[in-house]
């Protein structure tokens, strides 16, 4: 009995396929990009600062390792993770529990939460460290230009 299977993005295995990745505004698609969504998930943290920095330093090794083995997918996909921690703890900064809206729609006013600014502060820092790295922007645009 042979298994059909659909071509919806979590039914890549992009490593053996980077072909049929595309590149993508932001954090677009982060979730559906095996198997390094599952390689880099667990180590994407950003409760508190600390947990951002260890989280931060464990991902952008994993940049370095997909780097190291010419793997333009896994870094960008690195890339996004660090990205995706930013903007969530900025938004845990803004708002307790990520909550941006209260149940009638209308925007929740609240104090600022600086621990949480500091952790979005490590994981921008890195962030900006991958986006701006030579080989990294070289990759993505070779990718771009061969697939889209």
């Amino acid at each position: 009995m042979s298994i059909e299977h659909t071509d919806k993005q979590g039914d890549i295995d992009h490593r053996q396929e980077p072909h049929r990745y595309r590149v993508g505004r932001g954090e677009k698609g982060v979730m559906n990009v095996e198997p390094y969504k599952s390689e880099l998930l667990p180590y994407w943290r950003f409760k508190t600062s600390g947990a951002a920095r260890t989280s931060s330093e464990n991902i952008y090794q994993l940049f370095l390792d997909y780097k190291e083995q010419d793997d333009f997918v896994g870094m960008d996909m690195a890339r996004k993770f660090l990205q995706m921690g930013y903007t969530r703890a900025k938004r845990y900064a803004k708002y307790p529990g990520g909550k941006k809206y209260n149940k009638d729609g209308t925007i929740r006013r609240t104090d600022f939460d600086p621990e949480k600014e500091e952790a979005a502060a490590v994981c921008e820092k890195k962030w900006k460290i991958v986006r701006e790295d030579p080989e990294y922007l070289s990759r993505k645009k070779a990718h771009q230009k061969a697939y889209g």
